[in-house]
């Protein structure tokens, strides 16, 4: 009996000194908690596999393109990219053939272009990236075929674009910096928001010093889905909205404010905190249209990024209840500030404002706008270089007002002419990992998660965001 109790408290003394050792305790399948922060695994980078910061390749004259998925997205990027030069089409895919007849007939027929080998069912993608008179494939898919779609064409040679999120999970976003890293190739996200013509000025005018130091910004998908549940093929969508907890749907608005804030070009992401409210909307809809009795998805999230140069981020997500849509597209420096929703407007100091630009300062104040008409000045004089060489054609051209077709327009110059792309795969990961990092904050009623750092060490490296020209 005494041997017995000895073992015992043996065992509880052993049991608490794990424990305190390893200052933590498993609370998650993919994470610990220690020093109460959420900690995700940071896979040291293996030998022969080196960083793709500002990644260059040789430059490809006339890239020849392979797309996967033509639903809402994909068709529509065929029809825009027809209107880039330089450009072949090679191959069209999707699940469905009639989808890859259509956009055969509509766009490379119609526009009198080479017809494109076709590609369809489960496994059509992979021929396709194994073809080898393919310099870049597209992805237009649901979420959850993005990663092994970008990760196959790159291990096949491919450069990638991918739509958002580039992936679902922090072991996904470690699987595409990985390939990227072991192919050397470029594995982009489609981040299309990055591209919106008061993002990119206001971009510039941060970059130019007009607000100061940006200290904070905010970001948002806010878009009631309701009258588009449906149109998601086998919906996908809402599925996964119904199995997965955090803010799903995160780069819209987390994208071009990390840009703004130079994120792993001087300052990185530390961690965050994220809340969620119950699901009310959520559930119904998938009560009435998938007969489900739960939906892990809240209503509304909120999440909030401390950077490590003690910068703040709020984003948040909403596509269940009835607002008006909205990024929350706000910048505030220490000089100025900017806003995109619901009114578009700047306010900023008068010694900030060039006499040249407006003469007649005597209407600004800090309280409020400034005027129409200096606001309009401003958006003309500090217009973004990219915006003044392409707004033109990109508005003819569409995609969400033209921000589309600069997106297009910026990747495919990048690879033409051998330059960075604008977007590379950290930034993928980044922008994407949000989704489990949220959930598991939502978990742990609030508690910080560490953010991995993607870049392995590399995030100063590189002094400050730009777009590489030639």
């Amino acid at each position: 009996m005494m041997k017995r109790h000895l073992f015992i408290v043996l065992a509880l003394v052993l049991s608490v000194f794990i424990s305190s050792c390893s200052n933590g305790d498993k609370s998650g399948k993919n994470y610990v908690i220690k020093d109460n922060m959420i900690v995700f695994p940071e896979p040291e980078r293996v030998e022969g596999q080196k960083s793709v910061l500002q990644l260059a390749v040789d430059p490809i004259p006339v890239v020849r393109m392979g797309f996967i998925g033509l639903g809402m997205r994909g068709a529509d990027a065929v029809n825009r990219i027809s209107n880039i030069e330089g450009v072949e089409f090679k191959a069209l895919c999707d699940l469905l053939p009639e989808r890859v007849e259509s956009v055969q007939n509509w766009v490379i027929k119609g526009k009198g272009l080479p017809e494109c080998a076709e590609y369809s069912g489960e496994e059509g993608w992979k021929e396709l990236c194994e073809r080898d008179d393919i310099d870049l494939v597209y992805i237009c898919t649901d979420w959850v075929n993005h990663v092994p779609m970008a990760v196959y064409a790159m291990q096949h040679g491919k450069h990638v674009a991918v739509e958002v999120p580039a992936a679902t999970s922090v072991e996904e976003c470690w699987q595409l910096v990985d390939v990227a890293e072991q192919t050397q190739r470029h594995c982009m996200m489609l981040e299309n928001c990055c591209y919106d013509f008061f993002e990119l000025t206001c971009l510039n005018m941060a970059q130019q010093g007009l607000f100061g130091e940006v200290i904070h910004a905010q970001g948002a998908y806010i878009h009631n889905l309701e009258p588009f549940w449906a149109y998601y093929q086998g919906n996908w969508r809402l599925d996964f909205n119904q199995k997965y907890a955090g803010d799903v749907y995160a780069t819209h608005g987390l994208g071009p404010v990390c840009q703004v804030l130079d994120i792993h070009r001087g300052d990185k992401m530390n961690y965050l905190v994220s809340l969620s409210t119950p699901s009310i909307n959520g559930l119904k809809i998938a009560e009435e249209t998938m007969g489900s009795e739960t939906f892990a998805n809240g209503d509304m999230t909120s999440t909030l990024i401390k950077t490590n140069r003690g910068k703040t981020i709020l984003i948040q997500h909403n596509v269940y209840t009835p607002r008006p849509y909205d990024r929350l597209y706000q910048l505030t420096g220490t000089e100025g500030f900017a806003n995109k929703y619901p009114v578009e407007g700047f306010t900023l100091k008068e010694e900030n404002i060039p006499s040249d630009i407006v003469p007649d300062h005597e209407d600004l104040n800090s309280h409020g706008f400034v005027p129409s008409h200096i606001k309009d000045s401003l958006m003309v004089a500090y217009k973004h270089p990219i915006a003044k060489d392409i707004e033109e054609k990109a508005k003819k051209v569409g995609g969400h007002g033209g921000m589309d077709f600069i997106m297009d327009y910026r990747l495919i110059y990048c690879l033409q002419n051998g330059l960075p792309l604008d977007q590379d795969v950290y930034d993928a990961a980044e922008w994407s990992c949000l989704g489990e990092l949220t959930a598991a904050s939502i978990a742990n009623n609030g508690l910080p998660v560490k953010f991995p750092d993607f870049t392995r060490g590399d995030w100063n490296k590189v002094k400050g965001y730009k777009h590489a020209v030639k």
